[in-house]
């Protein structure tokens, strides 16, 4: 059931660099799909506060942290004041899963429609 995006032909991506992924006979691809359109590949600035952080503490987010709580109200502090609440995720999946069941618990239904 899980199907690669190139049916004929598959890339295979070796590295990327900005907004570039390159294959593995050094062709150059514009990155599209991939979350990384705000600051690209291997930014350094990026780079710089992964490895700061993960010298520190490398863990997600189910532990309390003060960086997590900095975080969120450095973040809020830039929405209107109704957006007040930070709900931490790893990936689209699990915001998509957690917003579901937000609405769910919000709203008392079980019913949904999606789009293909």
């Amino acid at each position: 059931s899980c199907k690669v995006f190139y049916s004929k032909d598959p890339l295979k991506i070796v590295r990327a660099q900005g907004q570039y992924m390159f294959d593995e006979k050094g062709e150059k691809y514009l990155d599209c799909i991939n979350n990384v359109a705000h600051v690209g590949h291997s930014h350094p600035y990026v780079i710089k506060a992964a490895t700061k952080q993960m010298e520190l503490l490398n863990t997600n987010s189910r532990f309390l942290h003060d960086n997590l709580v900095q975080y969120a109200q450095r973040l809020t502090a830039t929405l209107p004041e109704k957006l007040s609440v930070c709900y931490f995720v790893n990936s689209g999946s699990e915001a998509n899963d957690l917003a579901l069941r937000l609405a769910r618990q919000c709203r008392g239904h079980q019913d949904v429609i999606t789009l293909e």
